[in-house]
């Protein structure tokens, strides 16, 4: 039997927070684990290619560090060590493509929904407007809102 994961994407908005203690709570009550996707966006600069490498590796460098930071969280809530998955790719939508196309234990997308009447957020936009096929594969995705607090997530999870 395959590992369930719920995949994250791990990002700079104040909901990814809720969509992390919700996964994690998720991952412990169900025998699952946790997954942590950071997608490094192509750097715009073609005409100093030493430029553009030191952006790229400073992307990196932040990606691994926004990683590491949540995986003591994950390790805290769950018993386990997330997965770290960074993938560079031209927007967060075709990143998530290629990790769960590539990745069967991949079980559930877990997201949370902007708050503070800023509209649920680009991604979870994109996949209502797209829809949530990734390649040949279809993953449910858990839509969670953005501002619960730690006693409703345990409620839910």
């Amino acid at each position: 039997m395959s590992e369930r994961k719920f995949l994250v994407v791990a990002d700079d908005t104040p909901e990814y927070q809720a969509a992390l203690r919700f996964a994690c709570r998720r991952a412990r009550s169900t025998g699952g684990r946790v997954a942590l996707l950071r997608v490094i966006e192509p750097a715009v600069f073609e005409h100093w290619s030493g430029v553009r490498e030191e952006i790229e590796r400073q992307a990196r460098d932040e990606a691994e560090a926004v990683l590491q930071q949540s995986a003591e969280f994950v390790q805290a809530e769950t018993g386990f060590p997330p997965e770290y998955l960074i993938v560079d790719a031209d927007n967060v939508r075709a990143g998530l493509r290629q990790v769960i196309g590539s990745d069967p234990d991949i079980k559930i997308l877990v997201l949370a929904a902007a708050v503070g009447g800023r509209g649920p957020g680009p991604l979870v936009m994109s996949l209502a407007k797209e829809g949530v096929t990734w390649g040949a594969r279809k993953v449910p995705v858990t839509l969670v809102p953005g501002d619960l607090t730690d006693e409703e997530i345990a409620d839910l999870a």
